[in-house]
């Protein structure tokens, strides 16, 4: 693949599986590239939208007009590498003007082999998808753009659907990996790695966790030889329908009574563990000014969000686990479209939300969860040297 340049002259045409078409110029690598066409509504952030593993397989549209500015650098990526499989943006910045970059965007999905588009009405996609929702797409430059209309279509219409996909296994760690928990050590915490992203293993050993990485396919048997104080799983891509070794490990962990927290991905496994349903929504929850309330505080919350499936359930009253796990309630939902965003198990010591309270770019407001998990850990230990006495 060659490198485009800012303002390049090189054309691109971004095509929906409905037949939609805009023409545009190449930005980053050119070629072609296929996935799911999304849209992430974050006015910043995007270097951390693009290294977040649960953006593999999309192209990823950002409404925010000018993409670029601030460059890039090695600190703020939340990955190993970039995830999204094309990115769309209407104008690339054609400066670089922040004191923290060590190289333009456009560089850096050059690098990487990103194939994306720009100068494109970027709003035209966003209220397209808007209303007829998340769909298979391709992005097409150099030699591919001088295929046929049909031969580009066609194509896009062989990709692989998001629904039934499992991508855990391609942005999951391959070797286990330790951090060491900061300041008073409170335990050890199990994290499955399904998509994590850095800040997350940050913020749990800042509350005193060692933490433990795992690849996605671990076992519970593994899991529970580790003997540890909590589980944790991350956020990622894919349907979580796709999962059930997943929704497996969980339920053997949860009967063994160890806490479990659980964001995003890992909100709409627990779902699945205790018996409920999933689904996926039309367009998505993508970017970090989502609305959330939170049911036992009355507090709103604005969160930082990525995904396209949700867990099935009413948002009020208690519902019984069909798994056996007791009672569970809706503790958030979206102020939005009343989509469910958090889980609260009564009974044994689990809770998740469907956002991502780690967001690096911010907001912040959800950052307080963590140490809801620090405290389930510490009472679950203390009840338990109380029942030994």
């Amino acid at each position: 693949m060659s490198s485009s340049s800012f303002g390049s002259a090189t054309p691109a045409v971004l095509v929906l599986e409905d037949g939609s078409r805009y023409v545009g110029r190449a930005y980053g690598a050119t070629g072609k590239t296929l996935g799911e066409a999304v849209f992430s509504t974050g006015m910043t952030g995007y270097q951390e939208t693009l290294t977040d593993p649960s953006y593999a397989g999309q192209i990823v549209l950002m409404t925010a007009p000018h993409i670029g500015i601030t460059g890039v650098n090695d600190e703020d990526k939340e990955s190993r590498q970039i995830w999204v499989a094309g990115f769309v943006v209407r104008d690339p910045s054609r400066v670089v003007s922040n004191f923290r970059a060590q190289d333009s965007l456009d560089n850096d999905l050059v690098a990487s082999g990103v194939v994306g588009i720009s100068n494109i009405d970027t709003r035209a996609v966003t209220r397209h998808i808007r209303s007829a929702g998340a769909m298979r797409a391709g992005i097409f430059s150099g030699e591919f753009f001088d295929l046929s209309e049909g031969d580009q279509l066609d194509q896009v219409k062989q990709g692989v659907e998001m629904t039934g996909r499992n991508l855990s296994h391609d942005v999951s760690t391959i070797d286990p990996y330790e951090v060491q928990a900061e300041g008073e050590r409170i335990g050890r915490v199990a994290v499955l790695d399904l998509g994590i992203k850095t800040s997350t293993v940050k913020y749990l050993a800042e509350r005193g966790f060692d933490v433990l990485v795992l690849p996605q396919n671990v076992t519970a048997e593994h899991v529970l030889s580790l003997n540890p104080d909590a589980l944790f799983f991350s956020n990622g891509p894919g349907d979580p329908a796709a999962s059930d070794a997943h929704v497996t490990l969980l339920r053997e962990v949860l009967r063994a009574d160890v806490p479990y927290f659980g964001i995003c991905f890992g909100n709409q496994l627990l779902g699945r563990a205790l018996g409920f349903g999933t689904y996926k929504l039309p367009f998505g929850h993508r970017g970090i000014n989502q609305p959330v309330l939170d049911k036992a505080t009355g507090r709103v919350e604005i969160t930082s969000q990525n995904h396209g499936f949700a867990v099935d359930l009413p948002i009020e009253g208690d519902h019984q686990s069909p798994e056996g796990f007791g009672r569970v309630t809706v503790s958030h939902y979206s102020l939005n479209d009343q989509v469910v965003e958090g889980l609260a198990c009564l009974d044994i010591p689990a809770f998740s939300v469907q956002y991502h309270p780690e967001s690096a770019a911010g907001p912040h407001d959800a950052n307080h969860l963590f140490d809801r998990f620090r405290d389930l850990v510490i009472a679950k230990r203390t009840n338990a040297a109380g029942d030994d006495n």
